[in-house]
């Protein structure tokens, strides 16, 4: 070993004064050792409502607390060794006063100032001592500190003993930590054994002594859900459970709560004497999902009745699990979906509720708050998950769905996120195929029409408002997007021109503000591949900014079919329903051109079409069947389509169709000015006549043949 250099030190040196402090002085003036903080703290937690619970953050006050709960817990230690049945709370008015009383069989009453003002007293340090059926007892209390600790710190501190072997009380009352006592003689009772505790905390240590009734009420109803059959009261409000923990979670989510699994556990080992000893582990879990919460995962946990409000060992044990088996479960369903499952797709909206009780817990500190790692309870949370978690998944089908589909949106959101980022970079990019409205100072009087085929464009670029009035052609049938990959979109060229052409970007919601066109109509040839054009530009559409029909900006234009020649003008008609209303009316009809496309217009009817004040506008009627009924009809699943057809007659088919409907509906025909009449006149003539020619050669061929 190397030599310890000196230290070079100028002039004298003062020795550190040795003091010796009784205990007393110890746990008054370091109360944070025995009891923990001593100042008032945030605590996220729960507080009982009438019939519910609350999550809450809530001020609290440690030390305070602890002091409480030390007497409660003595009296939960003799109902584990079968001695209490029922345990009555009071609190004063001004909350300065706590009366404990259990009918318990007390003690030897003399051994009462020992138990409560000397520390490492008490009858709880054989942790290897056996009930009468051979097992190791369960406690809370195992260092004998904190009823002395309570009294120690207290104004005053009467407890009252009666013992049941000797058939005695005796009344001791401690004021001012103890400082002073004063007792009753002993002499004999009637009724019930037992011991009552009556204090009132020094406001000298604990700088406000007033007990909050809130907190002592929930810590009393936490005790009569950990300890079912057995009775409490808080002034004179009973609280007598059956069901234990799961009635807790119920009350928490009546709904989605449930039994995990109840288990008893039982182990062997060895004392320091050599001898074999077994241990009980009792341990019961409850769970409640929500699936339609984004909220974090919750755990309400109980060691020995004692809240573990930081967690510990059995906290990341069971929620380890319960992630790894769903996991497990759902891995065939992943590599189909080509999905991954993070953590929160299970554990959103999930509340656990676990109760245990086991001999010798072991705790980071004597707050009791943090349970640290045991082997045996390691075995049993191991074989109990494995035994309930197989149940759980079979019983919850629908759930298991739910987790698929959290990760879905998920994934689906990720992919929407980076979209969001290609799609700004393609808004700047320039779109050569758009007919750009001129419009340069308030855009919002601006409609952009998305038509079949470029010759439909033709026909708009001759007749449309340039200033307020753009387009843009369909090469085809756009994209499904019901069955296709957020990138397959991204790629898609014709969807990225009409999105940077209106100022859209997938990923983000559609501002009406920051839009080129506020209104978007779509123009499509007026037969079955028009009707399904129009109807996959919906899907389209309502598939990422649903906001733009709530706002009237997706809407229909529909093209005259009909252009109808009569001695005073031209009138078009969109449907053969009205061409037959005119001829019912007895207008002199001169010629009828049918358009069989956009292509076929005259230029005077596409100013008829584009000079409308208005178009149709889709709307949806029920948001919350709308998806569903895009799903139905684009989705991957044929059979749900099947089933719609096959069921198209009856009056559920139709609910389900009419998610969507057309208002604001488009001007009826009107008449043209009557020298327009006479160009589409002669224009049709000249059409029907190259048509008569066509039909001639061929005759001629076939003759000829």
């Amino acid at each position: 070993m190397a030599d310890v250099g000196t230290v070079k030190r100028r002039g004298k040196t003062k020795d550190a004064e040795i003091e010796s402090k009784d205990q007393r002085w110890h746990v008054r003036n370091r109360l944070t050792l025995v009891f923990g903080s001593n100042d008032i703290e945030d605590l996220e937690t729960y507080v009982y409502t009438d019939d519910g619970v609350e999550f809450k953050t809530v001020p609290f006050h440690q030390a305070k607390s602890k002091a409480i709960e030390e007497l409660l817990d003595n009296c939960i230690d003799e109902y584990y060794r079968g001695h209490v049945s029922e345990i009555h709370t009071t609190l004063s008015s001004d909350g300065k006063t706590v009366v404990v009383r259990d009918n318990g069989i007390g003690f030897p009453l003399n051994k009462v100032e020992q138990v409560y003002t000397e520390f490492r007293t008490g009858s709880k340090f054989k942790d290897e001592e056996v009930d009468e059926k051979g097992f190791l007892h369960r406690t809370l209390g195992q260092n004998g500190l904190g009823a002395a600790a309570t009294c120690l710190t207290s104004d005053l501190f009467k407890v009252t003993v009666k013992h049941y072997n000797s058939k005695k009380e005796q009344t001791y009352t401690f004021t001012d930590g103890a400082l002073k006592t004063s007792k009753t003689k002993p002499k004999a009772f009637k009724g019930a054994s037992g011991v009552q505790v009556e204090i009132q905390l020094s406001k000298e240590v604990y700088k406000n002594n007033v007990v909050n009734a809130e907190l002592l009420r929930k810590r009393i109803i936490d005790l009569a859900y950990n300890n079912p059959g057995l009775t409490f009261t808080f002034n004179k409000e009973k609280f007598l459970f059956k069901k234990g923990v799961l009635e807790l979670c119920e009350r928490v989510d009546k709904v989605n709560a449930q039994l995990l699994g109840e288990d008893a556990y039982v182990y062997e080992g060895t004392n320091i004497k050599g001898k074999k000893v077994k241990g009980k582990i009792d341990l019961t879990v409850a769970v409640a999902v929500d699936p339609d919460s984004d909220e974090r995962e919750r755990f309400i946990s109980f060691v020995n009745s004692t809240p573990t409000y930081d967690g510990g060992f059995h906290h990341d044990k069971v929620k380890r699990l319960f992630i790894n088996m769903i996991k497990e479960k759902l891995e065939r369903v992943a590599k189909k979906e080509k999905i991954s499952f993070v953590d929160n797709d299970i554990l959103a909206g999930a509340t656990f509720v676990i109760g245990l009780t086991m001999p010798n817990p072991r705790f980071e500190s004597q707050t009791k708050r943090k349970l640290v790692r045991d082997l045996n309870l390691e075995k049993c949370l191991e074989g109990f998950m494995s035994k309930s978690m197989d149940k759980y998944m079979r019983k919850n089908k629908d759930m298991m769905e739910a987790f698929v589909e959290r990760a879905k949106s998920r994934t689906k959101y990720q992919v929407l996120k980076e979209a969001s980022k290609k799609g700004k970079k393609l808004k700047k990019q320039k779109v050569e195929k758009l007919l750009d409205a001129n419009e340069r100072k308030d855009r919002s009087k601006c409609t952009l029409f998305i038509c079949e085929g470029d010759s439909a464009i033709g026909g708009l670029r001759s007749a449309r408002n340039k200033l307020y009035q753009g387009g843009i052609a369909l090469r085809g049938k756009p994209m499904n997007v019901s069955q296709s990959t957020i990138s397959d979109i991204l790629e898609n060229q014709e969807f990225m021109d009409i999105t940077a052409s209106v100022g859209l970007t997938i990923g983000q919601p559609a501002d009406p503000k920051d839009l080129r066109y506020s209104q978007i109509v779509f123009l499509a040839d007026s037969d079955v591949d028009g009707g399904h054009i129009n109807t996959l530009l919906t899907n389209f559409f309502y598939h990422f900014w649903p906001e733009l029909f709530e706002q009237g900006a997706i809407q229909l234009a529909k093209a005259p079919l009909f252009e109808v020649v009569t001695d005073k003008a031209t009138v078009y008609a969109e449907t053969p329903d009205e061409l037959d209303s005119m001829k019912k009316k007895g207008v002199k009809i001169k010629e009828i051109h049918r358009n069989k496309g956009l292509g076929e217009m005259s230029p005077e009817a596409w100013k008829h079409l584009l000079q409308r004040e208005n178009f149709t506008r889709i709307e949806v009627v029920d948001k919350k069947n709308a998806r569903h009924m895009l799903n139905v009809c684009f989705g991957k699943d044929s059979n749900l389509r099947k089933d719609l057809l096959m069921d198209s007659s009856s009056s559920r088919s139709s609910e389900q169709v009419s998610v969507f409907s057309t208002a604001g509906g488009e001007r009826k025909a009107r008449k043209a000015p009557s020298k327009t009449g006479k160009k589409v006149a002669k224009k049709a003539a000249a059409k029907k006549a190259v048509s008569k020619k066509k039909v001639t050669k061929k005759k001629v061929a076939k003759k000829a043949k």
